[in-house]
């Protein structure tokens, strides 16, 4: 995103905004900071949070004071937990409120199968998409002794490290052939379930639940071959379903999602819309990259900071986000050329996915490798892979040093350090010599770290830096001024 206008500059418009989940946030606070009047309705009582982090607070890790998200400038006007009842596009109104611009940022509802006995959720089974979903898994959890997790994805996964970590026995059954299969290979999505073992989770995979029986132990699980998984609780991670209704009521045009252009645009010129709720080229993301960028180009747009942004799509990075996990997995699972390594009693998976032009199409990093972050620079750049695929597979320099491991030094400038919000080192170092120096503080001024949370390490090491060269500066400075006298 780029700098603010001058005051005199701010475009005079009237943006509602419907949904204050992450985007909706998102773009509130950024059109409250260049002065745009903004009235977000939310239909959640809570202020917003880190939905990504409520994972993290299952597992204990996080409070919700923790995962909260920085609120809005004075000017914004919050009126939460308010139902949107009408939308009138010709008066513009909304709640009888009136807008020049509308933001549709309703997000997506939580995907529960169709499966006899689960539909309706019993007692005992839940969904994790809300604050008040991860408050009553926690209350639930704190007298049950297992739990089932239906779905064996990214967000599944993560719930049943949570849970695990509760001390939990965990059981994650899934109907693809292995876990993770949107994003992994079948070696790396054995390495990852086997390590998911050495910490208490169970995967069943290839598994499809035919119904569910509801008895005095719990919750049973009946799959197609007749085996049964019992468990005292339940989590449903079964994907999510964008939320069109508002859209389609009010004649826009949708497909899996709400259907937006290159300027997130709907078929009104007037109504836009970002976030889970958002389809663009066909694709329904779901992730808050994407999101977080699609609000940035609303942003500037209906500012007047760039009247040319737009939004082409986004390269995804998969973290997974788990206490004594690592896993990296981008692009593609098959292509030209493919390599890997695996060491399974240590955890560590490295795959690499490499086209016809020796650029790298994707890549699954799983366990401790100091590559990691020059392999996603590779993905992210384009750049071409170092002859020697050694030195990304293992972490051992190669013929190439220039993909060795980098230090804060050597770190280019146009580096992303936080994907979520693509923050540069550049613009981590011109939020320091601003003043910002400390960890929490570079993370107010350039939201790094605000995501995900898996940058947060990266960001507190470049701080970490740029404090010990601006001391070592001075104390040259010092020295220097000495030698003058």
């Amino acid at each position: 995103m780029q700098i603010p206008p001058t005051h005199r500059e701010v475009q005079r418009v009237k943006v509602a905004i419907v949904g204050y989940g992450m985007a909706g946030a998102r773009v509130a606070r950024e059109l409250g900071r260049r002065g745009i009047e903004v009235t977000v309705f939310g239909s959640e009582t809570e202020a917003a949070y880190n939905r990504i982090l409520l994972s993290s607070m299952i597992a204990g890790k996080q409070s919700e004071t923790e995962i909260a998200l920085p609120v809005p400038p004075e000017g914004v006007e919050l009126r939460l937990g308010e139902t949107i009842e009408t939308v009138d596009l010709q008066a513009k109104t909304v709640n009888g409120t009136s807008f020049d611009k509308l933001i549709l940022a309703t997000g997506a509802e939580a995907l529960v199968p169709p499966i006899p006995g689960l539909a309706p959720l019993p007692t005992g089974a839940f969904v994790l998409r809300t604050i008040e979903d991860a408050r009553n898994i926690l209350d639930e959890a704190a007298n049950r002794a297992s739990a089932i997790v239906l779905g064996g994805g990214l967000l599944g996964l993560e719930a049943a490290r949570g849970l695990a970590g509760r001390g939990m026995d965990v059981t994650v059954v899934h109907a693809g052939g292995h876990l993770m299969d949107r994003q992994l290979d079948p070696l790396g999505a054995q390495v990852l379930a086997e390590t998911y073992a050495e910490l208490g989770v169970e995967s069943v995979t290839d598994a499809q639940t035919t119904h569910v029986i509801h008895g005095d132990d719990g919750l049973t699980l009946v799959l197609a071959d007749g085996r049964t998984v019992t468990g005292q609780l339940m989590v449903v991670s079964c994907g999510i379903r964008p939320n069109t209704a508002l859209a389609e009521s009010m004649w826009l045009k949708t497909g899996r999602g709400v259907v937006i252009d290159d300027q997130c645009r709907t078929s009104h010129p007037d109504v836009f819309a970002i976030g889970d709720c958002a389809e663009h080229r066909g694709i329904p993301y779901g992730l808050v990259g994407p999101a977080w960028e699609q609000a940035d180009v609303v942003v500037d747009l209906l500012s007047g900071t760039n009247p040319d942004a737009s939004y082409e799509g986004s390269r995804l990075v998969t973290r997974l986000k788990a206490s004594g996990i690592d896993l990296a997995a981008m692009g593609e699972t098959e292509g030209d050329e493919v390599v890997s390594f695996a060491d399974p009693t240590r955890g560590t998976y490295a795959r690499l996915v490499i086209d016809e032009e020796g650029r790298l199409a994707g890549a699954v990093m799983l366990g401790d490798n100091p590559m990691v972050g020059q392999v996603v620079q590779l993905f992210d750049t384009g750049d071409p892979v170092p002859h020697d695929r050694r030195t990304l597979l293992m972490g051992r320099p190669g013929e190439s040093v220039s993909v060795a491991p980098e230090t804060p030094a050597s770190m280019p400038d146009e580096v992303v350090v936080c994907r979520c919000n693509n923050v540069t080192k550049g613009e981590i170092s011109t939020a320091f010599l601003n003043g910002s120096r400390t960890p929490e503080a570079l993370s107010e001024a350039t939201q790094a770290s605000t995501g995900c949370g898996t940058c947060a390490e990266d960001v507190a090491g470049l701080c970490k830096w740029l404090n010990g060269t601006v001391a070592g500066l001075g104390q040259a400075a010092e020295k220097l001024n000495e030698v003058s006298a």
